[in-house]
């Protein structure tokens, strides 16, 4: 059934009594192109990473490839894949994740959950401390020296606890608690002699699959992408993370470039444009993985805890 509003839309009625506008507007269609150009910046750039990274080296080098690749080869792969040492680092790297991802969501809600009470005294005093951190840092070298005095230096504790607390993450989901877990539910809950453990435990987590998907995928992007910890903090070989890995197989192959083609009287060998273009697909095709089982989540999670409470 349809009817017009007082502005003279046409406008349909569902079964279930919902509204929707059938009039396409020139404003409809400005959006549609900015959101389709959006999307484009970030698809397109993957694209080309993608091209690149199964391209010979000659028409890599001479600006040929843009979206499409040419001289299909999988050279860079198999040097990156041929290092010994990668697959331990990729298993590594996925337990610290891992790891870094569980504790950084206990520590993120069991700091949350209390800021987001309005019972508990003090807590916005709390939650200005707790957010200090989100506007200033120590710096490198104070950290360093944290980190010695703490003996955690060079062992897989320096890659985890130091970043298992963010403060954005925690003002998210305190906001996402503060807006979406109603009072009423947990004073039915204490009347039957629930606990506060119980409470989070059996109530309030259940409720907050959205906001504990999208930060567990935040947490765990960070963690991944992330090796500048790596370069300072640790020296033995068995804690290098997949990203320090390849940023390092880049890095000597840019170094080596030319000693490799002379030493080898210009046999073919991946660059290192090749080769970072393929180590940037390496790395980012487990996050592609993930993504899809979490991203019914994401944007719910997103947007109602970036709501103020």
């Amino acid at each position: 059934m349809s009817k017009k509003n007082v502005r003279g839309e046409e406008v349909s009625t569902s079964a279930g009594g919902a509204h929707a506008v059938n009039k396409f507007r020139i404003s409809d269609a400005v959006m549609i192109i900015f959101i389709v150009l959006l999307c484009l910046t970030c698809v397109l750039p993957f694209i080309h990473v993608a091209a690149k990274s199964i391209s010979g080296n000659t028409v890599v080098m001479s600006k040929q490839v843009y979206f499409w690749p040419k001289d299909i080869t999988l050279d860079a792969y198999t040097r990156v894949l041929g290092d010994s040492t990668m697959t331990h680092s990729m298993l590594f790297s996925a337990i610290v994740t891992l790891v870094f991802t569980l504790l950084g969501m206990v520590v993120c809600t069991c700091a949350a959950y209390p800021l987001s009470k309005k019972r508990l005294k003090g807590r916005h005093i709390f939650t200005f401390l707790l957010m200090v951190p989100m506007y200033f840092s120590a710096g490198i070298i104070p950290a360093y020296l944290l980190y010695q005095d703490l003996h955690i230096l060079d062992t897989v504790w320096v890659l985890i606890l130091p970043l298992i607390y963010s403060p954005y993450n925690m003002l998210i989901m305190k906001n996402y608690f503060q807006s979406t877990i109603p009072d009423s539910l947990e004073e039915s809950a204490f009347l039957d002699g629930a606990t506060n453990f119980q409470i989070l435990g059996k109530i309030v987590l259940p409720l907050s699959k959205p906001i504990l998907a999208t930060l567990s995928l935040f947490y765990a992007v960070g963690r991944w992408n992330s090796y500048a910890d790596n370069m300072y903090y640790t020296r033995s070989a068995d804690l290098k993370l997949i990203q320090y890995k390849l940023y390092q197989l880049v890095a000597s192959a840019a170094e080596a470039q030319t000693a490799s083609l002379a030493d080898t009287g210009g046999a073919t060998q991946s660059t290192p444009e090749v080769l970072q273009a393929a180590s940037i697909m390496f790395v980012t095709i487990p996050i592609l993985v993930i993504y899809p089982f979490l991203q019914k989540y994401f944007v719910q999670g997103t947007m109602i805890g970036a709501v103020k409470g």
